[in-house]
């Protein structure tokens, strides 16, 4: 088969889908399957894999303010994808595959991956103008694929539920950690106290944009019903992308640091991410939904014990290897993070779980069952 991927994903800040295009494109040109796989990139084609970036660029901060203007989302809207379909135009003996919900018109086989429906299902979760664009880009994919790729089965039934498409032509491709989640020795882990002043071992751990959805004024209100003596031994330790309405949140995050038992990160590379995750005591991940729930597996890949909330799909992720709690009961919460912190049997049972657990998910698997999928809409 010939393959044309869009890689317009895999561009700074390397979210998880941007991380989900770039393992699919690596191993995709290890598989036997895929005869060719050409790249596009905006309304080019390019010849190499870009590695991503680890800062981000003047360009890429005017095109955040410029999809902010719902006048200038139109205007993309109306020629962006006609360019791309202009690119594809006598290609149409290759399957088309769009990473990131969006399909252009195209004349041959087209597959795209529908991560989540969260602009449906949580639409208050989003800006406006996000909800607006992917609503619009979204149902236009769907009119024009041959298949759709889900994360999970949970997003495959929420297709089905929300749009009628029929259950045989979607297929649910589990994701992966990347091999840079592995359980780290004593010496790897020295880098935490220097760069960042925490103790291997000795710190809770979440990670994801800081966003409504990821429920993380839950997880502060959480932590604050914790012992104060618990809390300062074991801090909370955030990092994540500064993302849409999280000004009040931020507000909160330096009190809480100000306060001596929280350290909010940012953003970091993919190098130090795993190192972080490494170092960690425990993984808390309350969001209030996901498509997969990438940093759950990443954790267990780590060998760090896991809590995170029964929304979506992350039961479905998890399985019996995590603590799992409702997401909208602090106590609850609270609890799960205190026996994660305190109790050793607990945390070991969840360790060895959690390695066996984050085995069953491989980029390579991910891979496979991609051109398979391509494979179907050939034939």
């Amino acid at each position: 088969m010939k393959v044309i991927l869009s890689i317009d994903p895999i561009k700074y800040p390397l979210t998880g889908i941007g991380r989900y295009t770039y393992e699919l494109a690596k191993h995709l040109l290890e598989d036997e399957l895929v005869e060719r796989l050409c790249f596009l990139r905006g309304h080019h084609f390019v010849q190499s894999l870009p590695v991503p970036g680890e800062s981000s660029s003047p360009i890429r901060s005017v095109r955040g303010l410029f999809l902010k203007s719902r006048l200038a989302v139109a205007f993309y809207q109306l020629f962006s994808s006609p360019l791309k379909a202009q690119c594809l135009r006598g290609k149409e003996d290759n399957v088309y595959h769009g990473p990131n919900f969006y399909l252009p018109r195209f004349g041959g086989p087209s597959v795209v991956t529908i991560h989540d429906l969260s602009v449906y299902a949580m639409s208050d979760c989003h800006p406006p103008e996000r909800v607006r664009y992917m609503h619009d880009e979204i149902e236009l994919s769907l009119k024009r694929a041959s298949m759709i790729i889900t994360d999970s089965e949970y997003t495959r039934k929420e297709v089905v539920e929300y749009f009628g498409w029929p259950l045989d032509k979607i297929r649910a491709v589990p994701l992966a950690s990347s091999g840079d989640f592995f359980p780290r020795d004593e010496n790897e882990l020295e880098i935490l106290q220097t760069r960042y002043n925490v103790v291997p071992d000795g710190y809770c751990l979440f990670a994801g944009t800081i966003e409504p959805r990821k429920n993380i004024l839950a997880l502060l209100e959480a932590y604050e019903l914790l012992p104060k003596a618990v809390r300062r031994h074991w801090p909370l330790v955030i990092v994540g992308y500064r993302g849409w309405n999280s000004e009040k949140l931020h507000q909160r995050l330096r009190q809480a640091e100000n306060e001596g038992w929280l350290y909010y990160l940012g953003f970091v590379s993919a190098d130090e991410l795993s190192i972080l995750f490494a170092g960690a005591r425990m993984f808390v991940f309350p969001s209030l939904y996901e498509g997969f729930g990438l940093p759950v597996v990443e954790a267990m890949a780590s060998g760090v014990p896991v809590v995170c909330s029964n929304a979506a799909s992350l039961p479905e992720v998890a399985g019996d290897a995590a603590a799992l709690f409702d997401p909208s009961d602090v106590d609850a919460l609270s609890s799960c993070i205190r026996v994660g912190l305190e109790d050793n049997q607990w945390r070991e049972d969840a360790r060895r779980k959690g390695l066996v657990r984050a085995s069953h998910f491989s980029w390579k698997r991910c891979a496979k069952e991609t051109a398979l999928v391509y494979q179907d809409v050939v034939s």
